[in-house]
C-alpha cells in the first residue's frame, strides 16, 4: 500500500510566545496520535517520523508515511447468549435478527444467518459472536477528526473570541473561539491537498511569510515535503522551533566573540525559548549602554534588560557585567543602525528607573525600615510582616546558640531582624525577584559585617532545586530559621498542601530544609528543630506539628528515592524517623553494604520474626538472667551477642555504621540455631521472658542504623 507525507498548518496571529514551543509539540503530538489511532499511518505508526513546527505565527506537523485509505479491519462483534439468540430449535429469535439487521446483516435467510455466526463461551454461559469486515478510514475523514482532536486538546493559556465572515451565499458573520485569530490552513498528502476544515478555514497549499521580508506576498507549497525549505526561501520564515533556536545561539556566541575580552551572553534558557518565539528569522545585533550605570548592582541591570526588553547582556570573562547587550530582531535590515539606536534609546529609562531606585533606597538604613514592617501584612491568622520578623529573629537566635554559642546567636538574630526589611525598597517593589539580594548590598552599603550581608542575601536560599545554600553560618541559621517559621505556622493553623495545589510553597521549603540540615550537616534534629520553633506563636497555632513531621519525612523519602536509592533501602532507614538528617546517606551507605551480604536475607528475615514475636507480647524487658538460659542454642546466642554487641555498638557510636552492620552479619548461624531449636513461648513464664528479654536486646542492636525486616522481599 502506497504511502506519502502529510503536513498540515495553521497559520494564526502571534501567539502567547511562553507557551508556544509546548503548543507546537501538543499540535504534532496529538494529530500524529490520532491518525495511528485511525490506521492511517503504515506499519502502525512504527516506522513514523514526527517533526513538530512552531513560529511566532503558525503551528504545524510533518508526518511520514500516512495512507490515503486505511485498512480494512477484520472485526468480531459479541451479539448476545446464546439462551437469548436461539430458541429451542435452534432457530434465530426476533432479538437476535432485530440485533443483526441493525449491523447491516442480510437476515432475509435466517438460518443461513445463524450459520455464519460464531458459538464461543463467555464466563459460565456461551455466546453468539458476528464476524464482520470495517471499511478503513479514507484520510480525508480520518485527518478531519485528528485535527479536530488536536485544536481541542491544544494547552491553551486563554482563548479568545474572534468574528469570522462565513463563506456562503448568504453574508454573515460566525463567533471562532481559538488562542488567535487563524488566518489559513494547510493539509497536505504529498502534493495533494486535503480539503479538511478548522475553525472556519478550508484547507489549501499555501500560507503567509515573513511580516516584512517574504520574498513572495503568498508562499504555495508545491509538497508536503517542501515545507521548510519553501517557506525558509520563499517566506523568509524559519518554522522550526529547535532550528531557530539554535540559530539564536549561534549568532549570540558569535556576536559576543566579536565583542572580545571573553564576553559572554548570560545563560537563561527560558528567555532564549520566549525569545524564538518572538521572532520568524533570528537576527542578532549588538547594542550599548553608558558605562556610568554599571554602578547599579548588576543583577538589577541584568533583570530590567531580559524581563522587560527580552535582551542578552554581555558579562566579561570574570562573570562581571559590561555595558553591551545583545538584542535578537526580527528583521535583517541592509542599515541595522536604526533598529541599533533605538534599542538602546528604549533601554537608557529602565536602566535610569534603576539607578534612581538604588540611589533613593540608599538613602534610609535596613534598621530604619524595621518599623515599616509592622505595617505590612503577612497573613490574617499569623499577623504583620513585623512579627514574622520577630518571630524569625527568636528561632534564629535559639538555632544559632545551639549551634554556634552566642556570637552566632547574635549575628543570626542581628540578620534575621534585617532580612526582610528590602521588601520596602523602591528596587525591591518594582523588582521582587531581588528580595534578598537587594538587601544585601544595602546591609554593605550600612557598614554591617559580611556574614551579616550575606546572610541577608542568602536567608531565601535554597530557592529552587538545585540552588546554592547560603554560604555562611549566620545565612544557613537564618535560613533554616526562616523556612521552618513557614512551616510551623502554616501547618499550625491548617494551610496543609493538597494535591497540587501549594501556595504557600511548603513542599519547596520542606526540601530546602532537609537539604541545609543534610548537606551542612547540622547537629541538631529535625524534631529538636521543630521544638524551638512552635513556642514562637504562642496561642496564633494549634496543633500541626505531628502533621507538619510526617510531610517532612514524606519529602525526604521521596527525595532519597529520586536519588537513586531503593525503595527498600529508603524504608529501612526511614521506619526508624532518624531525628539527625546529616547521618541519612550514611545509614543509607550502610543498608546497602548490609544487604549484599550473603548473610542478610536471613538476619532480615528474623528480624522481621523478632519484631512479630515481641509486637504480640508487649512491653518486653531488655533483660537476660544467664541462669535461665538452658538450651544449648540460646546459651550459644547469648554468648555470640555478648562479644559482637558491644563491638557493634561501639563502630555505631564512631560513626561507622557500615561496619557495625557487618558485624553483626556473624550473628547469623546462631539465630538461625536459635529459631530452629528454642521455643520462645515456653508454658514456664520465667522461661518466655527471659528468652523475650534476649530477642529484645538482638532487635535493639540489630534496628540501630535502619529497620533491617523493611529488606526482606
Amino acid at each position: 500500500m502506497t504511502t506519502q507525507n502529510l503536513l498540515v498548518e495553521l497559520f494564526v496571529e502571534e501567539l502567547p510566545p511562553k507557551a508556544l514551543n509546548k503548543l507546537g509539540a501538543a499540535f504534532s503530538g496529538v494529530l500524529a496520535e490520532q491518525l495511528k489511532a485511525q490506521g492511517l499511518v503504515s506499519n502502525a505508526g512504527a516506522d513514523a517520523v514526527v517533526t513538530a513546527f512552531a513560529s511566532p505565527r503558525r503551528l504545524a506537523a510533518h508526518v511520514t508515511g500516512v495512507l490515503a485509505q486505511g485498512a480494512d479491519k477484520a472485526v468480531q462483534q459479541k451479539l448476545m447468549p446464546v439462551a437469548v439468540g436461539l430458541d429451542a430449535a435452534g432457530n434465530a429469535t426476533p432479538a437476535l435478527l432485530k440485533k443483526l439487521q441493525a449491523l447491516g446483516a442480510d437476515v432475509s435467510e435466517p438460518a443461513a444467518a445463524v450459520a455464519a455466526l460464531k458459538r464461543a463461551p463467555d464466563g459460565k454461559s456461551e455466546a453468539l459472536f458476528y464476524d464482520s469486515i470495517v471499511k478503513g478510514a479514507s484520510l480525508q475523514g480520518g485527518l478531519q477528526k485528528a485535527l479536530e482532536e488536536a485544536l481541542a486538546k491544544l494547552p491553551i493559556p486563554k482563548v479568545m473570541q474572534y468574528q469570522l465572515e462565513t463563506d456562503c451565499e448568504l453574508p454573515g458573520w460566525s463567533s471562532v473561539n481559538f488562542v488567535r485569530p487563524a488566518h489559513s490552513l494547510i493539509a497536505l498528502h504529498g502534493s495533494t491537498v486535503v480539503p479538511v476544515k478548522a475553525l472556519g478555514l478550508t484547507a489549501g497549499n499555501s500560507t503567509q511569510g515573513h511580516r516584512f521580508e517574504a520574498k513572495l506576498s503568498t508562499v504555495v507549497l508545491p509538497h508536503a515535503d517542501q515545507y521548510d525549505e519553501v517557506l525558509k526561501r520563499d517566506g523568509s520564515v524559519i518554522a522550526s522551533f529547535a532550528e531557530r533556536r539554535a540559530e539564536i545561539v549561534r549568532q549570540l556566541n558569535a556576536a559576543a566573540a566579536k565583542v572580545g575580552n571573553g564576553a559572554r551572553p548570560i545563560d537563561d534558557d527560558a528567555l532564549l525559548d520566549e525569545v524564538t518565539a518572538l521572532v520568524e528569522r533570528p537576527n542578532v545585533l549588538t547594542c550599548q549602554f553608558e558605562t556610568e550605570f554599571l554602578g547599579v548592582p548588576q543583577e538589577c541591570l541584568i533583570l530590567t534588560m531580559k524581563a522587560n526588553q527580552k535582551y542578552f547582556p554581555l558579562t566579561d570573562a570574570s562573570g562581571k557585567l559590561t555595558n553591551r547587550f545583545l538584542v535578537v530582531s526580527n528583521i535583517t535590515p541592509d542599515d541595522a543602525s536604526l533598529v541599533i539606536g533605538g534599542n538602546e534609546r528604549v533601554v537608557r529609562p529602565r536602566l535610569a528607573d534603576a539607578k534612581f531606585f538604588f540611589d533613593q533606597d540608599r538613602k534610609k538604613t535596613l534598621e530604619s525600615r524595621v518599623e515599616g514592617l509592622s505595617k505590612v501584612v503577612y497573613h490574617n491568622k499569623l499577623g504583620t510582616q513585623g512579627e514574622r520578623m520577630a518571630r524569625v529573629c527568636a528561632i534564629a537566635k535559639a538555632i544559632g546558640q545551639q549551634v554556634g554559642g552566642d556570637f552566632l546567636a547574635k549575628q543570626a538574630e542581628q540578620a534575621a531582624r534585617l532580612a526582610k526589611t528590602d521588601l520596602l525598597t523602591d528596587m525591591v517593589g518594582e523588582f521582587p525577584e531581588l528580595q534578598g539580594i537587594m538587601g544585601g548590598y544595602y546591609a554593605r552599603h550600612d557598614g554591617l559585617s559580611s556574614e551579616v550581608a550575606e546572610a541577608i542575601e542568602d536567608h531565601y536560599k535554597p530557592r529552587f532545586a538545585g540552588d546554592a545554600l547560603p554560604r555562611n553560618n549566620v545565612g544557613l541559621v537564618v535560613a533554616l530559621a526562616d523556612k521552618l517559621e513557614t512551616l510551623v505556622g502554616m501547618f499550625g493553623i491548617g494551610n496543609v498542601p493538597t494535591g497540587d495545589k501549594d501556595p504557600f510553597a511548603l513542599r519547596r521549603h520542606a526540601l530546602g530544609v532537609i537539604r541545609m540540615l543534610i548537606e551542612k550537616d547540622v547537629a541538631l534534629g529535625l524534631p529538636e528543630l521543630l521544638a524551638l520553633s512552635a513556642p514562637v506563636f504562642g496561642d496564633k497555632i494549634t496543633g500541626g506539628a505531628d502533621a507538619l513531621i510526617d510531610f517532612i519525612y514524606d519529602r525526604l523519602s521521596g527525595s532519597l528515592r529520586e536519588q537513586g536509592f531503593s525503595a527498600q533501602e529508603v524504608d529501612a532507614v526511614m521506619a526508624l524517623r532518624p531525628p539527625r538528617l546529616g547521618q541519612v546517606n550514611q545509614f543509607l551507605s550502610a543498608v546497602r553494604a548490609f544487604a549484599a551480604l550473603p548473610e542478610s536475607p536471613a538476619l532480615a528475615a528474623a528480624n522481621k520474626r523478632i519484631g512479630n514475636i515481641l509486637k504480640k507480647a508487649g512491653e518486653v524487658d531488655a533483660h537476660v538472667n544467664p541462669a535461665l538460659l538452658q538450651e544449648d542454642a540460646e546459651i550459644n546466642l547469648h554468648a555470640v551477642m555478648l562479644r559482637l554487641l558491644p563491638e557493634s555498638e561501639a563502630q555505631f557510636k564512631a560513626g561507622d555504621y557500615t561496619a557495625s552492620l557487618q558485624t553483626l552479619a556473624a550473628l547469623r548461624t546462631a539465630v538461625d540455631a536459635f529459631f530452629d531449636d528454642v521455643m520462645v513461648n515456653a508454658e514456664e513464664m520465667d522461661l518466655r521472658l527471659n528468652r523475650q528479654g534476649l530477642l529484645k536486646l538482638l532487635h535493639v542492636a540489630m534496628n540501630r542504623v535502619a529497620d533491617l525486616s523493611r529488606l526482606v522481599v
